[in-house]
């Protein structure tokens, strides 16, 4: 068949632009995942931020509100403690974050405890967290105002009628010159007369703020959700949602750095407001703001403001750096092991399925294109069995339309010559009827519409009779010799005994015909390996290699048998495959150029030597 190039050229072009689409989609993909990557990351980070300072705004509330100069201590003033106490309670979304307020006089180092039902501070014993913090408590080199080992806040009380110290308070890290400290703002500030213990409630943190904050900011989203971790400064474990093996963001949270905070301020600081009187409560807002140095001798800065109606009271403090980070430690990582990682994973899933289409593509387009060309050789191999068919009819056809001329018109006259052009017209038919036949047993098979009578038990040595018997007027015409081998005691085979029979039948007169002049012919049934065997093996033409996986393909005719002029329909090895098959069977070749072909069917038997 004469192959044409221009399909060709136009499925390789397809291909072509598939591959590039490919290379196109991969770049694409990769600046997809870049920029999520990138967009995954900053949100995180946000997210920790945010998570971080709600924690932290609900600590420092806990802190500044409880803010009280010395005289209320001293004096037992206890109606302004209560007052502050009540706002915070109506503030906060935890109340029961303070466990207990101490009240530890730093000159006779006496404990008072706040009774929560009487509203007023009490002397109490020494407890063991309290030991805990007296190094904290006195120490002037201590500046921490956290204990987060308790946890315990510490607010130090000053008396405003003492000589004065020097006091840092702390910034919010925002400073991009100084990333690894934080500025704080030195000021002269009273006596310290004591130091109001605030307890916190470990339980109320663990079980309640970080879990909610958890479910604000890290929702369990099902295409991104992260693992949280918190930790003391020696790495103790404090609350997490699951193990992690690294940080995609890290977060110190737990820290008293003011910013945007609302709270009581020490009124000793600053200078009355207009209209303030003594029992009033300076109620302010603490807000801190940072300024880039214009001069290498410059500091931060810090601004307090006392809002009221008049124009605010302002007071601004220079400032030193001093380390004050939160205690704690927020680390996240996502699900997936990070968001590197997950980025790659979709990634994958993205190249997997747009690889995937294009492959399917490319698959279609060169499924359509082996299509297209396998029913042209369709088309072409049925040509060549009309044009082979009309062939095989015509030879006959002449024989007897000759033989029936002759008989006509008077030729033969005596009975001899009579009794042979019968004969010569009885043999043709038979040829005829049985090309016939056998386009009609392809047509059946391929319609799905043959059925196949496979409820009896049928003797393997009588269907190989069979077959010969059928064949043996072509044995004797072409003068073949047949040698017979049948294993004595074969066991009966479950078939259709006419159907097999014709099966063996069309093998034997493919050796006729394919014999090259070589008239021996081998027919042997045998038991074993659970198969009974039927062998029809000849001394023919053989075929080549690059035949034998074509030659059960219906109309397929080998270039050997074309060439030779062998005529032949292309259906017989075909309609053996299709019936052997039908039987639960198969059936093999082996062949070789000039040497001949052994044919052999394997059928199943129960009764079959393993």
């Amino acid at each position: 068949m004469k192959r044409s190039w221009f399909p060709i050229s136009i499925v390789a072009v397809l291909l072509i632009l598939l591959g590039a689409l490919a290379g196109l989609q991969y770049r694409w993909l990769g600046k997809i995942s870049d920029d999520e990557r990138e967009r995954m990351q900053k949100r995180l980070e946000i997210d920790a931020q945010r998570f971080a300072e709600d924690f932290n705004r609900e600590i420092q509330n806990a802190y500044f509100n409880f803010q009280l100069d010395a005289a209320v201590w001293r004096e037992k003033n206890w109606g302004e403690f209560n007052l502050r106490y009540e706002f915070w309670r109506e503030k906060t979304a935890y109340q029961n974050l303070v466990r207990d307020f101490y009240f530890i006089e730093t000159d006779t180092q006496t404990v008072s405890r706040f009774n929560r039902e009487s509203r007023i501070f009490e002397l109490a014993q020494w407890t063991e967290n309290l030991n805990r913090l007296k190094p904290k408590l006195f120490s002037e080199a201590n500046s921490r105002l956290i204990a987060e080992e308790i946890p315990a806040l510490l607010l130090p009380i000053h008396d405003a009628e003492k000589g004065v110290r020097k006091i840092s308070i702390p910034l919010p890290r925002n400073n991009k010159d100084n990333p690894g400290t934080m500025p704080t703002m030195p000021f002269e500030i009273p006596k310290q007369r004591g130091v109001l213990v605030i307890e916190l409630d470990a339980s109320v943190i663990k079980n309640q703020i970080l879990p909610e904050l958890v479910n604000r900011y890290f929702p369990d989203d099902a295409g991104n959700s992260y693992k949280l971790a918190v930790a003391g400064e020696d790495n103790q474990s404090i609350f997490q949602t699951g193990n992690l093996t690294g940080a995609d963001a890290n977060v110190k949270i737990f820290n008293l750095s003011p910013e945007n905070l609302i709270f009581f301020a020490n009124r000793n600081l600053f200078p009355k407001a207009p209209g303030e009187t003594k029992q009033s409560m300076v109620f302010s807002r603490f807000e801190t703001r940072t300024r880039q140095a214009a001069a290498p001798n410059k500091t931060n800065q810090i601004e307090l403001q006392v809002l009221k109606n008049e124009k605010p009271q302002v007071r601004i403090f220079n400032g030193e750096n001093l380390p004050n980070e939160g205690v704690w430690q927020l680390k996240a990582q996502h699900s997936a092991g990070s968001i590197e990682q997950f980025v790659l994973n979709e990634r994958r899933k993205n190249l997997a399925v747009s690889f995937g289409i294009l492959l399917l593509l490319a698959v279609s387009v060169c499924l359509i294109f082996v299509s297209a060309w396998r029913a042209k050789r369709l088309a072409q191999r049925q040509m060549d069995f009309v044009s082979a068919v009309s062939h095989e009819f015509r030879t006959p056809l002449a024989v007897i339309r000759s033989a029936g001329e002759n008989l006509t018109d008077g030729v033969v006259q005596n009975a001899d010559q009579i009794a042979q052009y019968g004969a010569l017209i009885k043999r043709e038919g038979v040829k005829l009827s049985a090309m016939v036949e056998q386009i009609l047993e392809f047509a059946g098979a391929r319609s799905g519409k043959r059925r196949y009578d496979l409820r009896r038990e049928t003797e393997v040595e009588k269907i190989v009779e069979n077959a010969l018997a059928e064949c043996e007027p072509l044995i004797k015409e072409k003068g073949f010799t047949v040698e017979k081998e049948i294993a004595e005691n074969l066991p009966t085979v479950t078939a259709d005994e006419k159907a097999l029979t014709q099966a063996i039948q069309n093998l034997i007169v493919n050796s006729v015909k394919y014999s090259n002049g070589n008239s021996r012919l081998k027919i042997s049934a045998t038991n074993g390996g659970g198969h009974i065997k039927i062998c029809v093996e000849d001394r023919g033409i053989g075929i080549a290699a690059k035949d034998l996986k074509h030659i059960f393909e219906p109309f397929y005719r080998s270039k050997i048998v074309v060439d030779e002029q062998i005529h032949g329909s292309g259906l017989g090895l075909s309609l053996v495959r299709q019936t052997v098959a039908a039987h639960g069977g198969k059936i093999n070749v082996e062949s070789e150029i000039g040497k001949g072909s052994r044919f052999t069917i394997e059928l199943k038997s129960e009764k079959a030597e393993k």
